[in-house]
């Protein structure tokens, strides 16, 4: 595999490996990750991996642009997707409801499944972590069933509740600090994605799969959730 090269900044470049979001590419991103980490050691300053790619920043004092691409075809070099992933299985416990969850009802609508429909749907299967970004412990996770994908809202909201899960097209995410967004959103959780006495300050990782379970009131309160009912305001 050989990437193509993008230079965003003097110490930065874009590694874009993929063109299209399949969740078959993130063996291929952790491979490709793991493998930059040995080659470039200490000159390595961040490495963020996303969708398609690959963003890597260097030690301009260590290494010039010469060199750095000489040690990313290094990298690459019979490189091959790793077999076995590193990411970890995780439950989230969810409260689907409409009090907390705004558009839950409108995607019932949108896909034919009624509400009920959407929750089932959404909790059935296991998502990708395939990046961190937007906010400290945002993972974009996907990809969700296409008859659930739905479009941003046409003007985001200015406050998001920390805890709401949404839908964007077809990823799915939780939004750990209040914000705002334009996600669908469908529940919320109890969930503390982002804390500062984690590794790298958010539970998710790029690699991890999470599965969704749907909780109901009493016990989402229980874990700590915030029940403030959304309100429904640009």
């Amino acid at each position: 595999m050989t990437p193509r090269i993008e230079v965003v900044g003097i110490d930065s470049l874009i590694l874009r490996l993929f063109e299209q979001i399949e969740e078959s590419n993130m063996p291929w991103l952790l491979a490709a990750s793991e493998r930059l980490r040995i080659v470039f050691g200490p000159a390595l300053v961040d490495l963020v991996p996303s969708y398609t790619t690959l963003l890597l920043h260097y030690d301009l004092q260590q290494l010039d642009d010469r060199e750095a691409r000489a040690l990313i075809a290094q990298a690459f070099d019979n490189l091959s997707p790793q077999t076995d992933s590193s990411g970890r299985e995780l439950q989230i416990p969810v409260w689907y409801h409409p009090s907390v969850g705004p558009e839950l009802a409108l995607l019932g609508q949108r896909s034919g499944l009624g509400s009920d429909g959407v929750i089932e749907r959404h909790s059935a299967r296991s998502y990708q972590v395939f990046a961190l970004g937007f906010a400290p412990g945002f993972a974009f996770m996907g990809l969700v069933d296409e008859c659930l994908a739905s479009p941003r809202l046409s003007t985001p909201r200015q406050r998001v509740a920390a805890g709401s899960l949404g839908i964007a097209d077809r990823q799915t995410a939780i939004y750990p600090l209040v914000s705002p967004g334009g996600w669908n959103l469908i529940g919320r959780s109890p969930s503390q994605l982002f804390d500062r006495q984690l590794d790298g300050y958010s539970l998710l990782r790029p690699g991890d799969r999470v599965r969704f379970v749907p909780i109901e009131r009493d016990e989402f309160v229980r874990l700590g959730g915030d029940d403030t009912p959304f309100e429904v305001t640009p």
